[in-house]
């Protein structure tokens, strides 16, 4: 590591020490030293597979069943099932528990964070949790497990058993809208905060890229934690390329500091 790299990184420690109220938002680069892969990147799942993507279409999930079918069986061997947090996601409840922690934003589906031991009342999940499914019918929502246990037994498209609607994830699809009170506080907890970190993630979907600059304008210190540039680099006070796993625990749980 550099000298001004390493000199960057003691001076976000230090803003963390002294912040009251940290909003963290992640996206995908948080999970992939998970075994997670991101959607984007070089490896990313519909970089390696641009078929996958049509299945996180609204419109082609609901209108073809051989998108469907596709879905159910990748969902069967989903990376979630298998993941546990990394250091990048214990560093966060560190965070949290030094009662600084004001809000967790999340792009990600996997429950990584409540896994590590991040409280779920913290969590803004604004795209959903791929834990649960939900009736795109009747809104009936129940464990994933239910659902792949029908998919092993031979059901290859499986309906909702309340209302026989269509049954998807209970993730945000493209097309599909947010939850309206999900966004809301996402951008109220991003007002309210004196340090914003943004980690993992290119920034690039909307609206949840704007809580970047919601922060800014509120007058909270913005840091970006990622792999590559990100959309809202522009914005950041810091940005801090480099493994995410290895950067969060020095600066967010430095030693003393919690």
């Amino acid at each position: 590591m550099g000298d001004d790299a390493a000199a960057a990184m003691e001076q976000v420690a230090t803003w963390v020490h002294d912040a009251q109220r940290v909003v963290v938002l992640t996206g995908a680069g948080i999970s992939t030293d998970s075994g997670i892969p991101d959607f984007r990147g070089p490896n990313g799942v519909w970089t390696r597979n641009p078929a996958a993507e049509k299945a996180s279409s609204i419109e082609y999930y609901l209108n073809d069943r051989e998108v469907r079918v596709a879905a159910w069986q990748s969902r069967l061997e989903h990376s979630a099932w298998t993941a546990r947090p990394n250091d990048g996601h214990r560093a966060i409840v560190a965070l949290e528990r030094s009662g600084r922690l004001h809000a967790l934003i999340t792009q990600n589906i996997d429950e990584l964070h409540q896994r590590a031991g991040n409280d779920p009342s913290r969590v803004v999940e604004v795209h959903g949790t791929v834990w649960w499914t939900r009736c795109w019918d009747c809104g009936d929502r129940r464990p994933m497990a239910e659902a792949l246990d029908r998919v092993r037994d031979g059901d290859a498209d499986p309906a909702c058993g309340v209302c026989a609607g269509i049954l998807k994830s209970d993730t945000i699809s493209f097309g599909q809208s947010l939850v309206p009170d999900v966004i809301d506080r996402a951008f109220s907890v991003s007002a309210e905060c004196d340090l914003f970190v943004a980690i993992g993630s290119t920034l690039s979907v909307f609206p949840v890229a704007n809580c970047v600059p919601t922060a800014r304008q509120a007058g909270a210190r913005v840091v970006i934690v990622n792999g590559e540039e990100t959309a809202m680099d522009g914005h950041a006070d810091v940005v801090l390329r480099g493994s995410i796993s290895a950067i969060l625990p020095t600066i967010l749980s430095p030693s003393g500091n919690t």
